[in-house]
């Protein structure tokens, strides 16, 4: 290994035909360039879809009310129900590994007709009945004043967070919003502060149109009681929300008359379960990717191996004379092996380097373009990846050089001494 006049004859060896070594060479640079490229392509596609989860806890569910479809002690077929602020409570308590259960409401609705007044300013937006804790469900910049808390909730205070696009909808350009009154469907709430969405995609835009205010102060001004129009529960860390599920849907079901078998009566978005399936698709795709690059590999290492059997056979008088003055048969093993692991370990590093380079420079495209409405986002490959492609290397090395290495011992020195 650390024998100069070793490496002096190996560099020699693949140099006494330039041509032939860097087309042997191409091979193995191509696979391993190929390698890395589908990795952080598909790396680049994971960040993208994955930015569309941004913004929002991802171990959570959503769950609403929908029509009985079973009759059940009594009571129709058809019936309609709603939930009750009774109801989270009923789940905290009886639902050990969670983190959040917010109970929301509703006014408005994408497209709806305008329900929020400033002055001469006016405007359809979603207004939110909330908690404090859904600041850590959606998660959101609080760009002035503050958020939402329970002393707004214990109070029933009239106040008001708004979102960029509702103000400057409703406001002038540097105008500012805090301590003004702003009238939701008749009822003044006072701006306490703004926020902005770190979501992105296609619905950022109307992330940025919406109000939150106190749920009981929401309750309060519009008439809704104890009701609840929908919940986001979200799963402490280490809990799954998809294994709770069941238990929590039950708990409706069985404060509510359903029939326990009533699988529509309860609705119900698992985002867990579809972010799951998301890095499944990517798992599945990381496996592809290493199963065509290896492929690829593959095929440069078999023509190493081939040219490694040509070598072998030009040199077949030279191992008969290091056999003839007392070289061993690992000696020779060796040195086969090490022209082999040698070539293939420079050409892999080049193909490395090439990969970096495509990489850094699609990123540096990438730089300058609004990724906000891309699938495709920072193609890169980390460290362990880069070790995984050296270890592939040192093994196909030691593979490519293994066969022309035992036919090279095999070799009588007599029969060596006789070829020219």
């Amino acid at each position: 290994m650390f024998s100069r006049d070793r490496w002096e004859e190996i560099i020699e060896a693949l140099t006494a035909n330039w041509f032939r070594t860097i087309l042997t060479a191409f091979g193995v640079l191509w696979g391993i360039f190929i390698l890395v490229i589908l990795l952080a392509a598909g790396k680049g596609l994971e960040n993208g879809v994955k930015q569309g989860f941004s913004g929002i806890a991802t171990n959570t569910m959503f769950m609403w009310t929908q029509v009985a479809s079973k009759p059940y002690k009594g009571m129709p077929k058809g019936r309609r129900y709603s939930f009750e602020i009774e109801d989270v409570a009923a789940i905290k308590e009886q639902v050990p590994g969670l983190r959040f259960v917010s109970p929301r409401n509703q006014l408005g609705g994408f497209g709806g007709d305008n329900n929020v007044v400033r002055g001469l300013n006016s405007g359809a937006f979603n207004v939110y009945g909330d908690y404090p804790e859904i600041i850590q469900q959606e998660t959101m910049d609080i760009t002035s004043g503050r958020f939402l808390n329970y002393s707004d909730i214990n109070g029933k205070r009239k106040v008001a967070i708004i979102g960029d696009g509702v103000e400057s909808a409703l406001y002038d350009k540097g105008e500012d919003p805090l301590g003004t009154y702003i009238k939701i469907n008749g009822v003044n709430f006072m701006v306490i502060g703004t926020y902005k969405k770190k979501s992105r995609g296609g619905d950022a835009e109307e992330g940025q149109k919406e109000i939150y205010v106190p749920f009981t102060a929401f309750s309060q001004a519009f008439n809704r009681g104890n009701k609840v129009g929908w919940m986001a529960i979200t799963a402490k860390d280490g809990s799954s929300i998809t294994n709770l599920k069941g238990n929590i849907i039950e708990i409706i079901k069985s404060r509510h008359t359903i029939h326990p078998e009533d699988d529509r009566a309860v609705g119900n978005f698992d985002l867990y379960q579809e972010f799951s399936k998301v890095n499944g698709l990517f798992i599945a795709l990381k496996a592809v990717a290493y199963f065509v690059g290896v492929l690829v590999l593959l095929s440069g290492i078999i023509g190493i191996s081939n040219i490694m059997l040509i070598v072998v056979k030009e040199r077949t008088n030279e191992i008969g004379v290091r056999r003839a003055l007392g070289a061993t048969p690992w000696s020779i093993r060796g040195q086969i092996l090490m022209e082999s692991i040698f070539l293939t370990i420079i050409s892999g590093m080049a193909g490395i380097i090439l990969a970096t380079a495509v990489i850094w420079l699609v990123n540096l495209q990438l730089d300058g373009m609004d990724t906000s409405e891309m699938m495709f986002l920072n193609p890169s490959v980390n460290l362990g990846v880069v070790m995984i492609a050296l270890t592939i290397l040192i093994i196909s090395g030691l593979l490519a050089g293994l066969i022309p290495a035992q036919h090279a011992i095999k070799v009588k020195p007599v029969d060596a001494l006789r070829t020219e």
